[in-house]
């Protein structure tokens, strides 16, 4: 990883590392790693969306085991220093810097870490479609709902989770959304 971490400019390191801080704060359901992938391979960088997820896993176990264990900026530079001889330089003064602005706020408390078990719904997406024909049947007009749910997994990796529905599906979909709506408004 250390060196997928080489190439990434360090503006984008700490981007990248401040996203990881507000996620492990519950400020942010997770680090968008698809765009900012797109973003870096804008600047002319080759790195691919699987590597930076690596990258972004790697820096949040870090940071969260540097909060479990309640380590100082320096003891946590001296442990990179002693055990990843290889992490660039400017790796580690971002690492430095974000922690020693950020690094205390991270709450580690028993419930954060019982959710961290469970994705987080971040956004939906939904469009109305109608099938016109196809190469066996001339005339379909079969309607149908094709949902996309934005998702932050337990590791804050967003991804994006597509469905299509028959209309009936999608009524009772939309049915049950409805129940969940009455219970939570009696709680």
């Amino acid at each position: 990883a250390a060196d997928k971490i080489s190439l990434i400019p360090q503006d984008f390191f700490a981007e990248l590392c401040e996203q990881i801080i507000q996620h492990l704060n519950h400020k942010i359901p997770g680090v968008n790693t698809a765009e900012l992938c797109q973003r870096i391979q804008a600047s002319g960088i080759e790195i691919n969306v699987r590597d930076l997820a690596k990258i972004a896993n790697i820096i949040s176990f870090l940071f969260s085991t540097a909060a479990r264990n309640n380590l100082s900026t320096e003891e946590l530079v001296t442990a990179l220093g002693s055990s990843i001889s290889t992490l660039p330089k400017h790796a580690v003064q971002v690492i430095r810097h974000v922690w020693n602005e950020q690094g205390k706020s991270i709450n580690v408390s028993e419930d954060a870490r019982n959710m961290a078990t469970v994705g987080q719904f971040v956004d939906i997406k939904w469009k109305l479609g109608v099938a016109m024909s196809s190469d066996t049947c001339r005339s379909l007009k079969y309607p149908y709902v094709t949902v996309t749910l934005k998702v932050a997994d337990p590791s804050g990796q967003i991804t994006d989770k597509s469905f299509e529905m028959t209309i009936p599906q999608f009524q009772n979909f939309f049915r049950q959304f409805k129940e969940m709506a009455a219970v939570l408004e009696t709680v």
